[in-house]
């Protein structure tokens, strides 16, 4: 049956071109054949039809449709625009032939794969050649030279590999060429010095190996070059200095070394210069000043050392000035105050010293100054928001003094303030009802006093608030601090704070309170119901009183309470026995009396937790006497009739389970699609397709794994996990994997999309060829190369903590779930799942602090064993009971590192960070924002 339902579709497509080719012209049969070989799902070229009658005489068919242009007479086609369509497949090309008139062919933005067709070089007429974002793989074919007409060719975004194609510098008359985004290998050709008239040249993101051929230099006509991301070996070559045209250069991330070339200075119309991320060394040359249209400079993240030239105040029209992450040092100049444009100074983790241009902001255009992780000193300089735009300024981890400068309450721009780090003293001075747009503000690790400002609650948009650690700052918690309507942080722990807790009033959106070491009274209001969204409080080291407060138990998603060392009285409330989110209550050295409720979770906080309360009993402490008597007298039989009834329970709780099972195996539920950014829209149907040959596409795949690989339609190759999942948390789970979805950084697996009915999801990812870290862990690595690995994890989990909002524990961080790319670069793949897996089983409530400590710890083992070649973790005695000298001496055999070698010091930092994510107690774990400042220490390429 189905062999004829095959053959009677072909004999029907046969005839329907036979009866079209009988009753149109040459173009529009050729229109028509290539329509046959698009996947078009989505009815884009519905309107490709051929009409019942006949077309005036020498007039096209084909003109009328959608993407197709003719000339005014309709009797040749000129242009064919196919792009956006969604439309996939392979093109055979073999009906090109016929448009040898065609000026413009536009494919971009589809789904096409297979081998770009060689019959597109039979237009011979063709001006735009545009198959950019689409999945065209192998070589690019060899023969393009013979479009002699061809000004744009535009191939971003493919699969592409292989050389690139040598004979395009045949092309006189070509002007735009883009093969960026594919997987073009080898050295960028020579010849291609010889454009004759090419104008944009864009090479990034391949993986192109090699040196940058000098000949590039003599494209007289170029202005627009991007060839990073890419990884080259050797030096910049100087010639580029004779580009005369060139107004963009961008070769970021291109492993280039050595010095940057004084040459440069020669591109005068240059106007953006982007050199960051490469392994420059050496002082920066005066006559990059030369380049008085320069508009933006980067040159972060590279081995630059020396001062800021002070020729670099001939840069009149720069607004972004990008330094950071480079060994330099010295003062900043004054004349860096005075460029009439600049908007943006980057200059953090460095080794500068001395104070800030005391008119810097005085061009009234600042909107950005980032001089963190320096050794500044003196004061903020007081024409900083002079000009009412700067809304981002971070200061932090310097040896800045003095109190903060009264121009900053006048500056109604800002949004982020950070000054933590610091030795900065005095009244915080900043008035929060003239900062109507602040939302960040961290004020920590400094000498201020005067108390917190009575106004802060007038900061509607504040969200962060941290003043912790300054222990002289007094004062009391204003009173209506609970009650901004976005605050999600707030914390003074060791701030000197007396008085007590105002109540806890309008707190719906605060998530995390810290208090903790202050001399803080009386109780904890009974409002503090009111913070439901309350996660993490610490009001330890206080003088606290009265009993625990029945209505923490009531709060939905509180994991952490520490009330230890406090004065707290009375028994545990028993309703927090019944509370899942929590993971931790701290109650030690207190005088709380009577029973620890019975719950695991309890007993696995450890005797810490309660010890220090001579009246307290039960597990993990001494058990409680006299358990079974308060049954009563007659407690054994009672005890008795408890157990039949749990049992009776028990055999009707499996009865139902039973026939829930039976039920749903009888329901099987339709599929349902949802892609993300990188997957192309296909159907539910599609996806199930490519997992199994079977027709039944309602039906549960007999797959026997849960993780595996599948081919998509359009030839991309995906990686599959299979989770089963209950029908009434569909919506909570999906919800959590569209998170999951937009959670992007190139160091994470990407989520593609996901495929469900009411019983499974299958999660689809990106599928890397290269294994995991697990398998690779013993393979012999310069150090060099485990210091790139360290820091490519580190991002990767540091992106989750820190730049998602709410964070996303990992959960499940270990070095099988450390995969690698084609370029053999580490992405952290199942992050989130172990959470999504709690939701399944109605257990997850929210991201909790103690998790995101377990990832810190996971991180540290991780890179014990990549140190050690996986010989040393932190799970046994291996590392907790051996001395840091013996360990260092350990992996320095391993490594090959001998005692002159320079290495040496870098090694023995970053065992000193691994060390730390895996002490035995979370709170002295570093966060993983304080492991990429360690790490930074180290070598400055962290961003």
């Amino acid at each position: 049956m189905e062999v004829f339902r095959y053959l009677f579709f072909n004999v029907l497509v046969f005839f329907l071109l036979c009866v079209a080719a009988s009753a149109t012209d040459r173009y529009t049969e050729a229109l028509f054949t290539l329509k046959s070989e698009f996947l078009d799902d989505f009815g884009s070229l519905s309107d490709w039809i051929i009409p019942s009658k006949q077309n005036p005489s020498g007039k096209i068919h084909g003109c009328s449709w959608s993407g197709i242009k003719c000339d005014k007479d309709s009797t040749i086609v000129i242009g064919i625009n196919l792009s956006m369509k969604n439309l996939g497949g392979a093109i055979s090309g073999e009906q090109f032939h016929v448009f040898k008139e065609l000026v413009d062919l536009n494919l971009s933005h589809n789904y096409f794969s297979g081998k770009l067709p060689i019959g597109i070089f039979n237009l011979s007429n063709l001006r735009s050649l545009d198959i950019s974002r689409n999945n065209f793989s192998g070589h690019f074919p060899v023969g393009i030279s013979v479009l002699e007409n061809l000004v744009v060719l535009d191939a971003f975004s493919n699969s592409f590999s292989g050389s690139l194609p040598v004979d395009l510098p045949e092309l006189e008359h070509l002007k735009f060429l883009n093969l960026a985004g594919s997987y073009f290998n080898g050295s960028i050709p020579s010849e291609y010095g010889s454009f004759k008239s090419l104008e944009f040249i864009h090479l990034a993101g391949n993986f192109l190996t090699g040196n940058i051929p000098p000949e590039l230099g003599k494209l007289k006509t170029v202005t627009h070059m991007e060839i990073g991301y890419n990884n080259y070996h050797g030096r910049l070559p100087w010639e580029l200095g004779n580009m005369s045209s060139l107004q963009y250069l961008d070769i970021a991330g291109g492993y280039l070394s050595g010095s940057i070339p004084k040459q440069l200075g020669n591109l005068t119309k240059l106007e953006s210069l982007f050199l960051f991320r490469n392994q420059f060394s050496g002082f920066l040359p005066d006559e990059l000043s030369q380049i008085s249209s320069l508009v933006s400079l980067d040159l972060s993240d590279n081995h630059i050392s020396g001062p800021i030239p002070e020729s670099f105040s001939k840069f009149k029209n720069l607004k972004l000035l990008s330094l950071m992450y480079n060994e330099m040092s010295g003062s900043v100049p004054m004349s860096i105050a005075e460029l009439p444009s600049l908007e943006t100074l980057f200059i953090w983790n460095n080794q500068f010293s001395g104070p800030l241009p005391s008119h810097l902001g005085s061009n009234r255009k600042l909107k950005w100054v980032d001089v963190s992780t320096n050794k500044f000193v003196g004061d903020i300089p007081v024409d900083i928001c002079l000009g009412g735009v700067l809304f981002k300024l971070i200061l932090f981890s310097n040896k800045f003094s003095g109190g903060v400068s009264p121009s900053l309450s006048n500056c109604s721009s800002l949004v982020r303030l950070r000054l933590e780090d610091n030795s900065f003293s005095g009244d915080i001075s900043l008035k929060f009802s003239r900062l109507p747009r602040i939302s960040y503000v961290d004020l920590s690790r400094n000498k201020f006093s005067g108390g917190i400002p009575l106004d802060m609650s007038k900061g509607f948009d504040l969200q962060y608030v941290n003043i912790s650690h300054n222990p002289e700052l007094g004062g009391v918690v204003p009173t209506e601090i609970w009650t901004l309507p976005l605050l999600q942080n707030f914390s003074a722990s060791d701030c000197g704070i007396r008085g007590s807790l105002p109540k806890f009033h309008l707190c719906k959106s605060i998530s995390t309170i810290e208090l903790s070491d202050n001399n803080l009274s009386g109780d904890v209001p009974e409002s503090v119901v009111s913070c439901q969204a309350l996660v993490r409080m610490d009001l330890s080291f206080n003088n606290l009183s009265g009993r625990i407060p029945e209505e923490l138990a009531r709060l939905p998603s509180i994991s952490i309470i520490d009330l230890s060392h406090n004065g707290f009285n009375g028994s545990i409330p028993d309703k927090f026995r019944d509370l899942s989110s929590l993971l931790l209550l701290n109650v030690s050295s207190n005088d709380i009396s009577g029973s620890i409720p019975e719950n695991d979770v309890f007993r696995l906080m450890g005797r810490s937790a309660f010890a220090g309360n001579p009246k307290l009993c039960g597990a993990p402490l001494r058990p409680c006497s006299g358990s079974l008597a308060m049954l009563g007298s007659k407690g054994t039989g009672k005890l008795i009739l408890v157990l039949i009834l749990c049992a009776g329970l028990a055999i009707i709780t499996t009865i139902s389970i039973a026939w829930i099972f039976v039920f749903r195996r009888r329901s099987k539920g339709k599929w349902k699609m949802v892609s993300f950014s990188g997957l192309p829209p296909f159907t539910a149907n599609d996806i199930l397709r490519s997992f199994d040959a079977t027709e039944s596409k309602e039906a549960i795949l007999p797959l026997s794994a849960s993780i595996f690989k599948a081919v998509l339609p359009t030839g991309i190759t995906v990686s599959i996990k299979k989770i089963d999942w209950e029908a009434k948390r569909m919506r909570t789970m999906s919800d959590f994997i569209t998170r999951l979805g937009s959670t992007r950084h190139e160091n994470l697996v990407r989520l593609l999309g996901f495929c469900y009915n009411k019983q499974m999801v299958y999660l689809l990812y990106d599928y890397f060829p290269n294994g995991n870290l697990a398998e690779k862990i013993a393979i012999k690595r310069e150090w060099p190369t485990k210091l790139n690995l360290v820091i490519a994890i580190a991002r990767g989990l540091h992106f989750l903590h820190h730049d998602c909002y709410p964070a996303i524990p990992h959960g499940d961080l270990r070095s099988s779930n450390v995969i690698f790319d084609e370029n053999m670069e580490p992405h952290l793949a199942e992050f989130g799942l172990r959470f999504l897996q709690q939701i399944n089983e109605g257990e997850f409530n929210s991201a909790t602090e103690e998790e995101l400590w377990m990832d810190v710890h996971s991180f540290g083992e991780i890179v014990l064993e990549i140190l050690s070649n996986g010989r040393l973790t932190t799970a046994g005695s291996s590392t907790q009971n051996k001395a840091r000298d013996l360990l260092l001496r350990e992996i320095y055999k391993e490594n090959g590192i001998s005692c002159a070698d320079s290495s040496q010091e870098e090694v023995k930092q970053v065992l000193g960070v691994a060390l730390q994510c895996s002490r035995s107690r979370p709170s002295n774990r570093p966060s993983m924002e304080d492991v990429l400042k360690l790490l930074s220490d180290v070598k400055p390429k962290v961003k």
